[in-house]
């Protein structure tokens, strides 16, 4: 079944999504403002047909899916519009900027029977499916907490702050890893460059089991960092997406003398003491493979046998949810914010 893709946007990440999809699929159309790329365009895939015109593709019967990678406040009103022609649709994070409006893209996209999917494009790296496996699977024990980094020096935008265009691959990562939703949010952070457009946000996530998780966004940090850590009672698990061996395992940890020892009793206090149990680092063997060609790849597969993506309109909505009772939290000098 061939499936006719027609995209919105080549801006930095649009050119990615358009060479992915030239390669898994057939572009036939890409829409774009800036005729200056028109060129870099065709050297990619000579076949697709440039122009500005995004209505006119949309509605057009020989477009089957689109693809939007425009600034983050236009994903609704395009995607509604391509869904609404009856369209598959893949948007860029977030799927939307307001919780209404994800609801809202999920209700047409089941209406009108097409598949809904947002590009939390991680979710598609194998170490983040080792990272979720090793959590799931019970490897590392009972979770305490967990924390990420998602920093580097420039790109930054004039759309949304930080938060908004950082945070939606680390709270989509945390809620996949830890296979549950949180409940609250609380978020402080700072605007240095640009008024109102927060530079640096440091987030905290509470989860009904008692697990915490910490988020920090910076597009003003000296290094590139992309990292998360989950610490459980038995084993310690580190996710760096900037070097070769992206999964480290710390078989290592804080223990009490005697586990089965009964809480009551001073007599009791020598088989509470705490000690160090040290261990073997295990740096697993992965199989890697583009996470954004595994996405695209998915994306058509999901619309070839009718089924429902692994980052559907759900799985965006979660993410909105959480994003925007952290705005409400920035907004109100940090104060916890139920996520509903």
């Amino acid at each position: 079944m061939s499936i006719k893709i027609a995209q919105i946007g080549c801006g930095y990440w649009g050119i990615n999504l358009f060479r992915v999809f030239s390669q898994v699929g057939q572009v036939s159309h890409l829409i774009e403002l800036d005729s200056s790329l028109k060129e870099k365009v065709k050297k990619i895939n000579p076949k697709t047909a440039f122009t500005d015109n995004w209505k006119e593709v949309v509605q057009s019967p020989e477009v089957d899916a689109v693809v939007i990678a425009t600034p983050a406040g236009s994903h609704y009103q395009l995607a509604w519009e391509a869904l609404n022609q009856g369209k598959h649709v893949l948007v860029e994070k977030p799927l939307a900027m307001t919780t209404e409006q994800a609801s809202q893209l999920i209700q047409l996209a089941e209406s009108k029977n097409r598949v809904l999917m947002v590009g939390h494009t991680f979710l598609y790296n194998r170490a983040v499916l080792i990272l979720r496996d090793l959590v799931q699977s019970g490897e590392i024990g009972k979770v305490y907490y967990a924390y990420s980094q998602r920093l580097n020096l420039g790109r930054v935008r004039q759309d949304v702050n930080a938060m908004w265009n950082l945070a939606p691959h680390d709270v989509s990562i945390m809620v996949f890893v830890l296979g549950q939703e949180p409940k609250f949010v609380s978020a402080t952070g700072q605007s240095y460059l640009q008024p109102g457009l927060h530079d640096v946000v440091f987030m905290t996530l509470g989860f009904e089991n008692g697990v915490m998780a910490h988020i920090h966004v910076s597009w003003l940090d000296p290094n590139k960092i992309r990292q998360m850590t989950v610490v459980g009672d038995r084993k310690m698990v580190v996710y760096n997406d900037m070097i070769e061996s992206k999964i480290a395992i710390y078989d290592n940890g804080i223990q009490r003398k005697d586990p089965h020892a009964p809480l009551e009793g001073f007599d009791n206090f020598g088989a509470w003491q705490l000690s160090l149990r040290p261990g073997d680092i295990a740096l697993p063997k992965i199989d890697f493979k583009e996470p954004l060609q595994v996405e695209a790849s998915h994306f058509l597969e999901c619309i070839r046998r009718g089924q429902k993506p692994l980052t559907d309109g759900y799985n965006g909505l979660t993410v909105v949810k959480v994003l925007e009772a952290a705005q409400r939290s920035l907004e109100h000098g940090g104060g916890c914010e139920e996520i509903r």
